[in-house]
């Protein structure tokens, strides 16, 4: 079986080792199976609990973090006020 490497969610757990942290600790957080936190850090599965807590754990935001899941501020409608 081949296993292709997913240059986001190495960086991901290159980031949060820097910070003392792990897929597992954010996982034991929010109180969900490591293996999921696992598949949403991969592109997968989404998740904005998970991807607002693993970015959090290193420091940006979800939309930093995962680029590829938000649209561009210029994309998104503005808000009437």
């Amino acid at each position: 079986m081949s296993h292709t490497v997913n240059p986001a969610h190495e960086r991901l757990k290159m980031e949060l080792r820097l910070r003392g942290r792990s897929i597992a600790s954010v996982a034991r957080e929010l109180e969900v199976l490591r293996s999921t936190v696992t598949l949403v850090s991969q592109g997968l599965r989404r998740s904005s609990k998970i991807e607002k807590a693993l970015a959090d754990a290193v420091g940006t935001t979800p939309a930093e973090l995962f680029p590829d899941r938000y649209p561009a501020e210029e994309d998104r409608p503005t808000e009437q006020t």
